[in-house]
C-alpha cells in the first residue's frame, strides 16, 4: 500500500476530530471561555504561573508525547499496521483527546487540583489513597522504562554500511564489535553521543532562556529565535565533542539530573527546556510527513505486512489486549492525566485555551504516532525489523529507538538526499530530548503525589522531612534508578504500557463521577473508561502468568546468564504487577459504587443538554 493513503486519510480524519467533536466536547464539558484559571487566581511564581498558551502548549506537547507515540507504534507494527493505524485513529480521537481535555477541564474547576485530589472528591479518601498509590507506582514504571530508554539510546550504534559511511569516516566515532556466535568483527558508529552533546546544552541553557521568556518577558518570536540557535548550537557541538558514557553511568547522572529538575520552579528549566525541545519535535513531525508525501508520490509503498497478528502474537502476547496497551501514547494514555492537572492546568492563562492544548495536543501526538508507525513500516523490511527488535545473536539486546532512528536515517535518505548517517541521528535527537523531558517533568508529578499521601498515611502529624520537596524528589528518582537497573526494557514497557491505559481508565472513571455529581452527562467519558478497564485488568492478568512462569519455569533453551536476568527482572515486577491488579480493582469497585448514586440523575442531565 502507498504509504500517502494512510498518511492522507489520517490527517482528514483527526482534522475533522478537532473541528466538530472537539466542539461537541467542549459544550458538554460547559467550557467557559471567560472563566478565571488557577494559574491567574492563585499565580505563586512556582507551580502557579499563567503562561503564553504557545510557549505551553510546546510544555504541554513535548511533556505528553516523549517518545511513548514512538516506540508503542515501533514495537507493535509487528502486528501488522493495519490494525495499529485504526487503534491509533479510533483511540486517539474518542478516547485520548476526550481523556486529556477532560482531565484538564475538571482540573481547571477544581483549582489546579491534580487527578488524584479529583478522585478524593468523588470516591472519598480511600478512592484517594488508592488512586495516588496506583499513579505513584504508575509513574515509578514510566520513568524507569524512559530511564533505561534514555540509556539506549544514547548509546546506540549501528553498522557503518549501514549508515553508508566509510570505514576511517570522522563524521562518528568507531567501535568494533565481535558477534560471539561467528567470531566476526564489524565496524559500527556511535550515534547517541551527539545526542548527549545536545541534551547537556540545551539543559545547560535553559535558565538563561527561563529568565528571558518568564522574567524578562521578551517577544516570543524571540524566544522561538533563541531556542531554535539553542538546538543547532547544540547539534553542532555534538558533532564536534559527542559524549559517550556507559549506560549505567547515564542512568546515574540522569537520575541525579532530575531530582534537580524536580525542585526548582518550572520557569527555571522545565518550561523553557521543553519550549526548546518542541522545536526539535516539531522539525521531526514536519520532516517525517515531507519526508513520507515526497514518497508517497514516487511510490513509496509499506513493506511490512497489513496484518501479521500470528507473528505480533508471538513475540508480544495476543491482540487483545496486548496491542491496545501496546500502543498507549498516540491513542491514550494516562500519564496524561497527570500532566495536564498536574502541570498544565496550574499554567493555563484562559479557560478557552483547555481545548486547544488538550483535545488538539493529543490529536498531534496521534498524527506523530502515524508517522512513526508508517516510516518504520516503509523503511525497514519485516527481516531487517526483526534483526533490530529482537536480535537472536548471544548477549544481543533490542533497540526500538535504534528501529526508529534508522528508519527516519533512510527516509531523508531516499526523499530528500540527506546522508542515512545524518538522518540518523535526527532520529535519535529526536526521541532523547522529549524522554529527558517526560523524566523530569514525570519525577516532579511524582513528587506532588508524594506530597498529597504522606498527610493521609500521618493524619496527626506528618514527619517534617516528608513535606521537604527535595526528599519527595530524591525517593522518586531512586525508585525509578532502581527499577530500571535491574529489569529489562523489554518487560518494564508492556508493565507500564498496562499500568498507563488502567491510569487513563481511572482518570475518565473520577470525571465521569465529578460530571455526574454536578448533573451533567458523562456517556463519553465512561464508554472509553469503561473498554479500557477490562483491555487492563486482562493484560495484567496475562503478565502474571508470564512473570511467574519465567521465575518457576524458566526457558530451559536459554544460557544461565540469560535465564537469571530474565528471572530477576520477573521477581521484581511480579510484585508490582500484583500491586497494581489490587489498587485498581479498589478503585474500580469504589467508583461503580460511587457512579451508582448519580446514575438516577443521567436523563436529567441528558434532557438538559438536548441528548
Amino acid at each position: 500500500m502507498n504509504v500517502l493513503y494512510l498518511l492522507l486519510l489520517s490527517i482528514i480524519v483527526l482534522y475533522l476530530a478537532s473541528r466538530l467533536y472537539g466542539r461537541l466536547v467542549s459544550r458538554w464539558l460547559g467550557l467557559d471561555p471567560n472563566r478565571p484559571t488557577p494559574a491567574v487566581d492563585i499565580n505563586d511564581s512556582r507551580d502557579y504561573a499563567p503562561a503564553n498558551p504557545n510557549v505551553l502548549f510546546g510544555h504541554h506537547f513535548a511533556t505528553i508525547a516523549g517518545a511513548g507515540p514512538i516506540v508503542g507504534p515501533t514495537l507493535a507494527v509487528l502486528y501488522g499496521y493495519l490494525p495499529v493505524w485504526l487503534w491509533i485513529i479510533i483511540g486517539g480521537v474518542l478516547f485520548g483527546a476526550v481523556h486529556d481535555f477532560s482531565t484538564l477541564f475538571v482540573s481547571l474547576r477544581e483549582r489546579g487540583r491534580s487527578i488524584a485530589e479529583i478522585a478524593r472528591a468523588t470516591l472519598g479518601d480511600r478512592g484517594f489513597a488508592l488512586f495516588i498509590g496506583f499513579a505513584s507506582v504508575m509513574i515509578i514504571l514510566v520513568t524507569s522504562a524512559f530511564l533505561a530508554m534514555t540509556a539506549m539510546s544514547l548509546t546506540s550504534m549501528e553498522t557503518l554500511k549501514t549508515l553508508g559511511l566509510e570505514p576511517g569516516q570522522h563524521l562518528l566515532r568507531e567501535v568494533s564489535v565481535t558477534n560471539p556466535e561467528t567470531g566476526q568483527t564489524v565496524v559500527k558508529g556511535v550515534i547517541g553521543g551527539i545526542a548527549s552533546t545536545s541534551v547537556i546544552v540545551i539543559t545547560a541553557l535553559a535558565p538563561l532562556l527561563g529568565w528571558l521568556l518568564y522574567r524578562r518577558r521578551i517577544h516570543a518570536l524571540l524566544g522561538y529565535a533563541l531556542a531554535i540557535l539553542i538546538c543547532l548550537g547544540g547539534v553542532v557541538l555534538g558533532f564536534r565533542f559527542p559524549v559517550t558514557l556507559s549506560p549505567q553511568v547515564w542512568m546515574i547522572v540522569i537520575s541525579i539530573y532530575v531530582i534537580f529538575a524536580a525542585g526548582v520552579p518550572v520557569w527555571l528549566i522545565l518550561q523553557p527546556r521543553d519550549f526548546v525541545n518542541v522545536q526539535i519535535l516539531y522539525a521531526g513531525i514536519a520532516a517525517m510527513l515531507v519526508g513520507l508525501f515526497i514518497g508517497g508520490f514516487q511510490g513509496m509503498t509499506l513493506q511490512m505486512p497489513s496484518l501479521a497478528i500470528g507473528e505480533g502474537a508471538a513475540k508480544m502476547g495476543l491482540l487483545w489486549p496486548m496491542l491496545f496497551i501496546t500502543v498507549a501514547c498516540g491513542a491514550i494514555s494516562g500519564f496524561h492525566s497527570l500532566v495536564a492537572t498536574g502541570t498544565t492546568s496550574k499554567q493555563l492563562a484562559r479557560e478557552g485555551h483547555a481545548r486547544a492544548i488538550g483535545f488538539n495536543g493529543m490529536l498531534l501526538e496521534s498524527l506523530m504516532a502515524v508517522c512513526a508507525m508508517l516510516v518504520v513500516a516503509a523503511m525497514l523490511s519485516q527481516g531487517k525489523y526483526m534483526d533490530i527488535i529482537y536480535p537472536t545473536a548471544v548477549g544481543a539486546k533490542g533497540n526500538q529507538i535504534l528501529a526508529f532512528a534508522l528508519s527516519v536515517g533512510l527516509l531523508l535518505y531516499k526523499t530528500l538526499g540527506l546522508s542515512v548517517a545524518y538522518g540518523t541521528v535526527f532520529g535519535i535527537l529526536l526521541l532523547e530530548g522529549f524522554v529527558v523531558t517526560t523524566l523530569d517533568s514525570a519525577v516532579r508529578l511524582n513528587r506532588y503525589l508524594f506530597e498529597e499521601l504522606w498527610p493521609l498515611l500521618f493524619k496527626d502529624h506528618t514527619p517534617a522531612f516528608l513535606r521537604w520537596p527535595w526528599f519527595n524528589s530524591a525517593l522518586s528518582a531512586a525508585l525509578m534508578l532502581l527499577l530500571a537497573w535491574k529489569s529489562a526494557f523489554n518487560y518494564l514497557w508492556p508493565l507500564f504500557a498496562t499500568g498507563n491505559q488502567m491510569l487513563a481508565a481511572l482518570a475518565l472513571i473520577a470525571v465521569s463521577a465529578w460530571l455526574l455529581s454536578r448533573r451533567r452527562q458523562a456517556w463519553f467519558t465512561l464508554l472509553p473508561a469503561g473498554f479500557m478497564v477490562v483491555t487492563t485488568l486482562a493484560s495484567l492478568i496475562l503478565m502474571f502468568v508470564k512473570f511467574w512462569s519465567n521465575i518457576f519455569n524458566p526457558n530451559l533453551l536459554l544460557p544461565l546468564a540469560k535465564q537469571q536476568e530474565i528471572r530477576t527482572g520477573a521477581l521484581i515486577l511480579l510484585p508490582v504487577d500484583i500491586l497494581m491488579f489490587v489498587l485498581s480493582l479498589g478503585v474500580v469497585a469504589l467508583s461503580i459504587r460511587a457512579i451508582s448514586r448519580f446514575k438516577t440523575q443521567l436523563p436529567a442531565a441528558r434532557e438538559a443538554v438536548g441528548v
